[in-house]
């Protein structure tokens, strides 16, 4: 009996020139899905009317995998750094996972080369524009510090470029047709385009005579080296605006050079200069499939993307349930759902927050609050900080835990009940540091418990005892 073939766990990159669907093959190797109507090695062209719209894109480019392959068992979705904490769309199939653009590169690199140089930049040269971002490696997760985008008018660089192109060549620089065989002019002649282009970078004397070079033809006109070298002056103008609003510094912070652009070796040659060589992307990579080829070995489970903290975290606290005392840990953020940058994440049952109080049996002012971790698969949790917390009576918080964009993270006591009618009073908060991700199972006496619902919080064999909503009476060391 023949076992039953799994679903594949696809990617999709869309972007503003093309659609890009991959998976990984089974010896581990990521690749780019050809579908009906793809440009080979491109990608499906992105409709026009659907540029600007990121959801819409990735839902057409999802329904032609789903209508030529079949619905895939995962689903991974690249997005601009930033978007990968709002909820995913849904396309009617598996549940999706957003991924930034710069952390799909990195696993990319993580996968095949180990871990990368930190700090570094992901400069994404796209049809779009350019995005800079500084990343590094800090904990287990990367964390993105600073993201600089710069892009022109309507269109962006690709249409800019594009136009460009055409210009020089007398043809029009807004029919879809002529842009269509512009895109599959250009893949079929990239070589000899960037030989051309050498040959004028490297005989400024002769440049003259090399840019007259007939690089590749559309709709009956010759287009030449001369005309694709003055169009990349777009291109160049505007990636030096984007270094200068990254603002590298003197230490050249080691960059990674990924999207359609970065084929250019002109455009190599200038990043070289301004940042010195890039780091180099695993042999054969295409720069332009960099992310959704890091995205794809995301989505098969060959490396975690490393845009969470991957461990739930807790505290250790002191409750009264159904009106007995007991010890044990109250879970503020399930793994993975704590994204650097992102927003604050609260203790919640049942949809609802925790109320959690700090006051102590002795009246004291101060008492210490346990941070644990909770490897996969563990009960108890490891301790991992300690953080000391003003002790008030008769006030209740809602607690919860934030990380920065530096990988910096804190404990966060929301009050309630302060302040005027209709306004939240200003959280509190408190650094831990950063949260290790090496956690090995500890031998703490803080055992887990069920938090009850809200509203009641009576499990059916509690029907007896009165209702009460969540609550926690406070924390103990």
């Amino acid at each position: 009996m023949t076992a039953p073939v799994e679903p594949a766990a696809v990617a999709v990159d869309a972007g503003s020139r093309f659609l890009r669907v991959a998976r990984v093959d089974a010896d581990g190797t990521p690749r780019l899905v050809e579908l009906p109507g793809a440009v080979p090695g491109e990608g499906l062209p992105t409709p026009a009317g659907l540029r600007g719209d990121r959801d819409a894109a990735l839902g057409v480019a999802y329904a032609a995998y789903r209508d030529h392959c079949g619905t895939p068992g995962r689903l991974v979705l690249v997005v601009p750094h930033g978007e990968q904490a709002r909820p995913a769309p849904d396309f009617g199939g598996p549940p999706s996972l957003l991924v930034g653009a710069p952390h799909a590169v990195l696993a990319l690199l993580r996968h095949t080369g180990g871990q990368p140089v930190s700090p570094v930049l992901v400069c994404d040269l796209g049809a779009a524009g350019v995005d800079i971002a500084r990343c590094a490696l800090v904990g287990g997760t990367v964390t993105v510090s600073r993201v600089t985008r710069y892009g022109p008018g309507p269109g962006g660089y690709g249409a800019a470029f594009d136009r460009a192109v055409l210009d020089g060549a007398g043809l029009a620089v807004d029919d879809p047709e002529v842009l269509r065989r512009l895109d599959l002019a250009r893949a079929e002649s990239a070589r000899r385009t960037e030989v051309a282009l050498d040959r004028m970078a490297a005989r400024p004397d002769r440049a003259e005579q090399s840019a007259d070079t007939v690089v590749h033809e559309v709709a009956g006109r010759e287009i030449t080296a001369g005309v694709v070298h003055r169009a990349l002056a777009r291109l160049t103008d505007g990636l030096d605006r984007a270094l200068a609003g990254a603002r590298p510094g003197p230490d050249r912070t080691p960059v990674v050079a990924v999207g359609g652009a970065a084929r250019s070796r002109t455009l190599a040659r200038q990043l070289t200069d301004r940042l010195g060589p890039p780091v180099p992307l695993p042999e054969g990579t295409d720069p332009a499939l960099a992310a959704v080829f890091g995205a794809a070995l995301v989505a098969a489970g060959r490396i975690d993307a490393a845009d969470r903290y991957p461990h739930a975290v807790a505290v250790r606290v002191h409750r009264t349930v159904h009106g007995r005392p007991r010890d044990g840990e109250l879970l503020i953020s399930p793994s993975g759902t704590l994204v650097p940058g992102g927003a604050t994440v609260f203790a919640e049952a049942d949809g609802e927050r925790v109320r959690f109080g700090t006051a102590t049996a002795d009246g004291s002012r101060e008492r210490a609050v346990r941070i644990l971790a909770h490897g996969s698969g563990t009960e108890r949790g490891v301790p991992v900080a300690v953080v000391t917390v003003p002790a008030v009576a008769e006030e209740r918080f809602h607690v919860g835990m934030r990380v920065t964009a530096e990988g910096a993270a804190y404990l966060v006591l929301q009050p309630l009940g302060r302040g005027g009618p209709g306004a939240e009073p200003s959280p509190e908060e408190f650094p831990l540091g950063v949260l290790p991700v090496d956690v090995r199972p500890g031998t703490g006496s803080a055992q887990p418990f069920p938090q009850p619902p809200p509203g009641g919080g009576l499990r059916p064999r509690d029907a007896r005892q009165p209702a009460h909503p969540p609550d926690t009476q406070g924390v103990r060391p």
